[in-house]
C-alpha cells in the first residue's frame, strides 16, 4: 500500500491546546494541552485545588476559557453545553447532580433528552439496566433515597443514555466503598472496549493509573508531568506524592 493510499488515522476524541481558565483575575489553569485518543482512557491526577475539575468544566463548556478544544476532529468553540452533549461529549460531575425528587427511571430518561427523537433510546435504557441491575431494581425509587454507590451508578447510567463518544468523569470513586469503586472502574474499562474514550479525573491515583492508558499530573493549574500510565505509576515523584510508600499496587 502506497503512502497516498493509506487510510487516514482516526481523529482523536479530544485535543486540548494551550487551555487557560481564570476566575476573575485569578488564574486556575495555564496553557494546558492534552490529548485523548478514540477508545482510550486518559487520567488526570493531582492534589486538591490543582484545577482538575476546572479542566473538565471548561471542556464541557461550563466555564469560559482561552485556547483550543477539538472534539472528534471539530472545534468545540461554537458549541453550547447542550450541543456538546448531542455530539457525544458528556460530563459526569463530581457531585453527581441528580434530580433527587425524581425517580431513577426519570433521571435516566433525562440523560437521553438530546436523543428524544431517537427510537434507540429504549435499547440504550435496557443496556444501562443490564450494566447496573441495582438501578433496574430501583427504577421507581426516588433518586434522593439511593445510597452513595447507587447514586454514582445512576449518574454514570444517565451519562450513558446520551451514547457518549467521549466521557468526562470527575472523581467517580469519591466517598465510595472499595467494592463499589471496583465495579465502577470495571464498567469504565468495559466502555473503553466498546470504543468510548474517557477522560478520568481521580484522587485515587493508584487505581486511575492502573486503569488508564496515559496520564497527566496537574499541579497548581499547570501540567507537571505526562506519559504512559504505567510509566507514571513507577515515576519516583508520582510514587512519593500520590501513590504512597513504594507505590504498592491496589488489591
Amino acid at each position: 500500500m502506497t503512502p497516498q493510499s493509506r487510510p487516514a488515522a482516526p481523529a482523536p476524541a479530544l485535543e486540548v491546546q494551550s487551555l487557560s481558565v481564570a476566575y476573575g483575575k485569578v488564574p486556575a489553569l495555564r496553557d494546558i494541552s492534552l490529548r485523548v485518543e478514540a477508545g482510550s482512557i486518559v487520567t488526570v491526577i493531582g492534589p486538591n485545588g490543582a484545577g482538575k475539575t476546572t479542566l473538565l468544566g471548561a471542556i464541557a463548556g461550563l466555564l469560559p476559557s482561552r485556547g483550543g478544544i477539538r472534539c472528534l476532529g471539530a472545534s468545540a468553540a461554537p458549541w453550547s453545553v447542550e450541543q456538546r452533549v448531542a455530539r457525544g461529549l458528556v460530563l459526569v460531575p463530581e457531585k453527581r447532580e441528580l434530580f433527587t425528587s425524581m425517580s431513577v427511571a426519570d433521571n435516566l430518561q433525562l440523560g437521553a433528552f438530546a436523543r428524544r427523537r431517537d427510537r434507540g433510546a429504549r435499547t440504550t435504557l435496557a443496556e444501562v439496566y443490564a450494566r447496573f441491575p441495582q438501578l433496574a431494581e430501583r427504577r421507581d425509587q426516588l433518586a434522593g433515597t439511593l445510597s452513595g454507590g447507587e447514586r454514582q451508578m445512576l449518574a454514570l447510567g444517565r451519562a450513558l443514555m446520551a451514547r457518549p463518544s467521549l466521557l468526562l468523569l470527575d472523581e467517580p470513586s469519591l466517598g465510595l466503598a472499595p467494592l463499589i469503586v471496583r465495579k465502577i472502574f470495571s464498567i469504565v474499562g468495559e466502555l473503553r472496549q466498546a470504543g468510548v474514550a474517557v477522560l478520568l479525573v481521580e484522587q485515587n491515583a493508584r487505581a486511575a493509573l492502573q486503569l488508564a492508558d496515559y496520564g497527566y499530573v496537574l499541579e497548581t493549574g499547570e501540567c507537571a508531568l505526562e506519559g504512559p500510565a504505567s510509566e507514571l505509576a513507577s515515576n519516583p515523584r508520582v510514587v512519593a506524592s500520590y501513590l504512597g510508600r513504594a507505590g504498592r499496587p491496589a488489591a
